[in-house]
């Protein structure tokens, strides 16, 4: 489980492909400190279990669920990432609760400046618009972000100038991909609701009324 708040950018240092997966190492520093065989470091938004390590990298095996799913495919040696420990429980959680699962990718429509806040129009397939709402959470290659407001087919986030310094975002343009994990929570209760057959309907209506939204 991690929080999206981003301990550092790694580099893709090498990526060895095979039929439809791959393997690849992403040189680094802090998340290495003390990092061991098995342990699972989020690379841009993807839980991610390391295999090898040096001093300055760490290896991982991607399967191709991962690469169908993710933005992956786009990566290629040199290519900055978001990289975050799994959390610890005496940790602060600091953003919200993020399990590297990813939901899908969408697409920056538009990016504009605010003062010292970046915006970032994203759009996003329906089956992932449904998780996201207003003031909600939103993980964006990893980063826990606030969901500042939505329309038809899109999510807007405003990004303070922070997280400009310490992710890759601020390198981001319009027509980038970016990895999308919606809040797990909203997931659950949807699941939940599906099989009850008891008690009232849990809906955004439902929870408006009763102070959750």
């Amino acid at each position: 489980m991690f929080t999206g708040i981003i301990e550092e950018t790694g580099i893709i240092q090498a990526i060895k492909h095979g039929a439809r997966s791959s393997q690849i190492t992403v040189r680094a520093k802090r998340v290495v400190e003390d990092v061991k065989v098995g342990d699972s470091i989020c690379t841009n938004g993807v839980c991610l279990t390391v295999t090898a390590f040096g001093a300055d990298y760490f290896q991982v095996d991607v399967m191709p669920e991962t690469i169908r799913s993710t933005g992956f495919n786009l990566l290629k040696p040199g290519t900055a990432v978001n990289l975050e420990r799994a959390v610890r429980l005496m940790d602060r959680l600091g953003g919200h609760l993020v399990s590297g699962h990813i939901d899908g990718t969408g697409k920056i429509v538009r990016r504009w400046e605010d003062d010292n806040a970046v915006w970032f129009k994203i759009s996003a397939a329906e089956t992932i618009l449904r998780y996201v709402v207003e003031k909600g959470s939103v993980a964006l290659d990893g980063i826990s972000l606030t969901v500042a407001s939505t329309d038809a087919g899109s999510f807007s986030v405003s990004v303070i100038p922070h997280t400009q310094d310490v992710t890759t975002l601020l390198h981001k343009k319009n027509g980038d991909l970016l990895n999308i994990e919606c809040d797990i929570i909203a997931k659950y209760i949807e699941k939940l609701q599906q099989h009850s057959s008891t008690g009232p309907k849990i809906d955004m209506d439902f929870l408006a009324r009763n102070d959750f939204l």
